[in-house]
C-alpha cells in the first residue's frame, strides 16, 4: 500500500459527479423495487448535510400503515444497486411520510386522493372562503389542479395549484 500526499489541486471523487445523473437512475430503481413492496415512493431525496450524504427515501401505501418491516425490505432489495450507482459514502434512510407531511410536489396530491389536508391558499375560493381550512383530496389534474371537498359547504372545488401556498397532510388526532 502506497501513502501519497494529495496535491491541492486534487478533490475526492465524490465531488466530480453528476446529482441530477444519479437521481435519474435511482427514480426508476427505487419506484419498481417499491412496486414489487406495495408501496409507493413519495419523494426520493440526495442530499448533504454536515459533510455527509443522505439518500432519503419517504414510502406511503393506500392499504396500510408502513412498518418498519416494508422500510427494512426496501433497503434490503436496493442496496447493491445503490451501491453500484453511487460511486462514494451515504447514508440510506427509509421512512413513512409522516402523518403530517408537507406536500411538496404536485404528484403528492394524487397519491394523497382521499386524504384530509390542511391547505393554505393565496387568495380565498370565490372570496367567500378562508384562506387556511381542513379538506379532502378528491382529485388532481396537472391542467385544473386540485379537486377538494370542503366540509364546511359539503360541496367540491376546483383550486389551481397556483393558488396554492401550502399543502399538508391532516390527522385530526394531533
Amino acid at each position: 500500500m502506497k501513502n501519497y500526499k494529495k496535491s491541492q489541486e486534487e478533490k475526492p471523487q465524490y465531488e466530480h459527479f453528476n446529482k441530477k445523473e444519479i437521481v435519474d437512475k435511482l427514480v426508476p430503481l427505487v419506484e419498481n423495487t417499491a412496486m414489487r413492496f406495495g408501496v409507493i415512493p413519495v419523494e426520493i431525496d440526495f442530499s448533504k448535510e454536515n459533510h455527509r450524504w443522505f439518500l432519503r427515501i419517504y414510502i406511503y401505501s393506500k392499504d396500510r400503515n408502513i412498518t418498519l418491516d416494508d422500510c427494512e425490505n426496501l433497503s434490503r432489495s436496493l442496496g447493491d444497486f445503490l451501491d453500484e450507482l453511487i460511486p462514494f459514502k451515504f447514508n440510506l434512510e427509509i421512512s413513512s411520510p409522516g402523518v403530517e407531511r408537507k406536500l411538496k410536489s404536485d404528484k403528492e396530491y394524487l397519491i394523497f386522493v382521499g386524504k384530509d389536508i390542511q391547505i393554505k391558499l393565496k387568495n380565498g375560493i370565490d372570496d367567500t372562503y378562508e384562506k387556511q381550512f381542513v379538506c379532502k383530496i378528491v382529485d388532481y389534474d396537472e391542467v385544473r389542479g386540485v379537486t377538494v371537498f370542503l366540509y364546511g359547504s359539503k360541496k367540491e372545488v376546483q383550486i389551481p395549484t397556483s393558488n396554492i401556498v401550502s399543502a399538508r397532510l391532516y390527522s385530526p388526532d394531533l
